[in-house]
């Protein structure tokens, strides 16, 4: 049986023309406004990690995803939820557990008596800003539901395969292995990450901030959207149009050998690499291997 591909208005979900066309690319300009400005929004809230927000925005224009690995109550759930919040998308967040099916992700075929066919019902992936919460409590089976849709920004259910809205961007937080109840991440998985960064603790002064901020019910459902979906998406194509050099093959090539598999985040990595260089302030380099996955 082939695969048929059912293609939502893209109009309504992300901001995109229906056909599917492109608006054209922003400069460069509006793209670094566009990154101030949810960089400034999210920090409001997320106070002292401004590398984290930088990194996880740096993902978002890149079309990647973020795994972010430390223990909980550090604010990991609060950056998804205020980048959400930033750009005007969905937010969808999957809290995974031992008892969590793939359906519940991808979503489920649905017979209505009444109606005499199948309907589909989308799973939590169906948004432009996905949460999966402790992914690394689910189960192998599980978690492997994410493998489709954070590759090829589709899922299939039942040889029907559906677009999920653009852009799209996989926040995963995990616990520390040590923990118990959890389950390690296959590295075919891991290879879906553009990025692997921890929060880190917060020092005394961005304590007390963030305590003051709760105390006074700021949080993330208190931000307001800084910058449409449209005008994101024409940021992520200018970001996109940069160029790749042979020195970005080598290293590509060099973690394929390391890894025994092709180096699919070098097609993240790229544009990610052009967002940074373009952000004020800073030179252009190749980011450190401490800086996301290596």
């Amino acid at each position: 049986m082939g695969v048929r591909v059912n293609q939502p208005d893209l109009t309504s979900q992300s901001g995109m023309p229906p056909n599917g066309a492109a608006p054209n690319p922003a400069t460069q300009a509006a793209a670094q406004s566009v990154y101030e400005r949810i960089a400034a929004n999210v920090q409001t809230v997320v106070r002292g990690k401004p590398q984290v927000v930088r990194l996880a925005i740096c993902a978002l224009l890149a079309e990647g995803h973020v795994l972010i690995e430390d223990v909980p109550g550090l604010g990991k759930t609060t950056i998804g939820r205020c980048l959400a919040r930033s750009i005007g998308g969905t937010l969808s967040r999957i809290q995974f557990t031992p008892d969590l099916l793939p359906g519940d992700i991808t979503g489920v075929q649905v017979y209505h008596q009444n109606l005499e066919r199948f309907e589909f019902h989308p799973g939590g992936v169906f948004a432009n800003v996905v949460l999966a919460d402790e992914i690394n409590r689910g189960t192998p089976k599980t978690q492997s539901a994410l493998l489709e849709v954070m590759a090829e920004r589709t899922v299939t259910v039942d040889s029907v395969r559906h677009e999920v809205p653009r852009p799209f961007l996989v926040i995963a937080t995990q616990n520390p292995i040590e923990m118990e109840g959890t389950y390690r991440l296959p590295e075919a998985q891991l290879d879906r990450f553009l990025m692997r960064i921890e929060v880190g603790y917060p020092d005394l002064e961005t304590e007390v901030m963030v305590i003051r901020g709760e105390c006074a019910g700021f949080g993330p459902d208190t931000l307001n959207p800084v910058v449409s979906l449209a005008e994101l998406y024409a940021a992520v194509q200018h970001v996109r149009g940069g160029t790749y050099r042979r020195r970005d093959r080598a290293l590509c090539g060099a973690a394929g050998q390391r890894h025994a598999y092709p180096c699919r985040p070098a097609l993240w990595r790229q544009p990610a690499r052009q967002h940074r260089t373009r952000t004020p302030g800073r030179r252009r380099r190749w980011p450190s291997r401490t800086e996301g996955r290596s």
